[in-house]
């Protein structure tokens, strides 16, 4: 077990009144992926956008780095490292892809540090910086996501929240979004991911959590959870 950077302990969330998450305790590591899969309203996202402060805790704490957040503006959560990137993308389509992925660097004043965060967005995603030009509404499905990507990564995150990133891409761009995740595992980030593609999720994660009707039901490494009968029937078919 490594050091904490975020820790979720208990928290219970409603929406209108009604409570969506039970008692909710992840933990997530430095350098760690670590993956929560579910079915549709199982509360996966609203356990990402609790940790972002869009959506807020009634019970329990969130910490980062040891501080508690879960009182915190969103803006102030950013500041501190965590970033969020939502299933729906939320790009500015009549925008260049330049100008969506620089929105990501809101909460930096330092120019060079931008330029830098800029050339690792590119070096990252080719392909992004032959269209920066181009109106984000002119890419498809798979150059969104990486520009919806590329933009979380400009504040230069210490911990990145990725909710279906893949999510209604063709399955070669599946593969190519998940291999993003496993370059940015491999330069330390910190991933807290939320995938539909359960298999391929689990296999590049070093820890998942298994997540039914706003509770956590499994726990485990990848290795682990693949193995778990209820991961088998409930996703993988078997």
């Amino acid at each position: 077990m490594g050091q904490p950077i975020l820790t979720v302990e208990n928290i219970r969330v409603r929406y209108s009144g009604l409570p969506v998450l039970h008692g909710i305790s992840i933990r997530l590591d430095a350098g760690e992926t670590v993956c929560v899969v579910g079915a549709n309203g199982a509360g996966k996202s609203t356990l990402l956008r609790a940790v972002m402060g869009t959506q807020k805790a009634f019970e329990g704490r969130i910490c980062f780095r040891g501080r508690e957040i879960q009182r915190l503006r969103t803006e102030e959560i950013v500041r501190l490292g965590i970033v969020y990137v939502p299933e729906e993308k939320m790009l500015f389509k009549p925008l260049s892809v330049a100008e969506n992925i620089r929105l990501g660097a809101f909460v930096l004043k330092d120019r060079p540090q931008i330029e830098k965060n800029l050339d690792f967005v590119y070096h990252l995603f080719p392909r992004l910086r032959e269209r920066h030009d181009q109106a984000v509404s002119t890419l498809s499905g798979g150059e969104q996501q990486m520009v919806a990507i590329g933009r979380g990564l400009m504040s230069g995150p210490k911990v990145l929240m990725l909710d279906e990133p893949s999510l209604g891409l063709a399955p070669i761009l599946v593969d190519e979004v998940l291999d993003t995740v496993r370059q940015l595992k491999q330069k330390g980030i910190s991933i807290l991911l939320v995938e539909q593609n359960v298999r391929e999720a689990l296999d590049l994660a070093d820890r998942g959590y298994v997540m039914q009707t706003g509770r956590i039901v499994e726990e485990g490494n990848g290795k682990e959870l693949l193995e778990s009968n209820r991961v088998r029937k409930a996703f993988l078919g078997i």
